[in-house]
């Protein structure tokens, strides 16, 4: 809990709006997908409103993104307290799950009210259902998928610094690889196979088929996400506390 107040603090301790961040970088972003994706390149939507179309697909991968990305360098940027003092390793990378989940709980606020705004409405062709109890589950998926990654990238990051900066942009690419400025049912032929071979692409889709009543769901498409978790999660851990013993000697 310590890590996670330190990264809130360092991060908006010099900042005129501080917290409030949270809710204008979602926003922001979500303009620009209208502007751009909706307005000009006339992407598909599934008839819903594109404002909480886009907002649901954005408020889902921030979380990932901003977490895997934070928990590849962390052996890099805390390497200092590392070599200095004794703690269980794997709690840095946990406190940047927990901390940006705190994130996550606040854009997700956000995301409910623009998403009340539309249901209130009645005509905006938004049908939620009982899948949005899955929402819980579709988030601890992320944070692990995301933490077991994370590991992995952080133990290759001591030896070649160059792949955080190459993950930064490969997470930017993955994101296209991703229904999140589309919906799944845009895509068809093989492209379609290649898109659900990404793992997130069942979480976003459930979670918008769950709030929104439109998109894909599959519990084969959610259970290989879980699976594909779980393998990541075993295999980031191995490889984390392997590099933890020597990792002072290469950074």
């Amino acid at each position: 809990m310590l890590f996670v107040r330190r990264d809130f603090v360092s991060t908006y301790k010099q900042t005129v709006l501080g917290p409030i961040w949270f809710f204008i970088q979602p926003l922001l972003t979500t303009i620009t997908y209208v502007v751009i994706f909706g307005n000009v390149a006339q992407l598909s939507t599934d008839g819903l409103p594109m404002m909480v179309f886009y907002l649901s697909g954005i408020t889902i991968w921030n979380y990932f993104a901003q977490t895997l990305t934070n928990t590849s360098t962390v052996f890099r940027d805390n390497a200092g307290m590392f070599g200095k003092v004794y703690f269980p390793r794997l709690t840095m990378p946990l406190s940047i799950v927990l901390s940006n989940l705190v994130r996550f709980a606040i854009q997700f606020g956000l995301f409910i009210v623009v998403w009340l705004y539309y249901l209130l409405k009645g005509d905006s062709g938004i049908h939620p259902n009982w899948l949005v109890l899955l929402t819980p589950l579709l988030v601890v998926v992320m944070g692990l998928m995301s933490l077991g990654l994370g590991m992995i990238f952080s133990a290759m990051t001591t030896k070649y610094r160059d792949l955080a900066m190459l993950l930064a942009f490969g997470v930017q690419l993955l994101m296209y690889a991703t229904p999140v400025i589309y919906p799944l049912s845009s895509i068809t032929g093989k492209y379609r196979y290649l898109i659900l071979a990404n793992p997130m692409t069942s979480i976003v889709e459930t979670f918008r088929y769950a709030f929104l009543g439109s998109g894909t769901f599959d519990w084969a498409y959610l259970a290989y996400s879980v699976a594909f978790t779980l393998v990541i999660l075993l295999l980031g851990t191995i490889i984390f506390n392997r590099v933890q013993k020597s990792f002072t000697d290469t950074v």
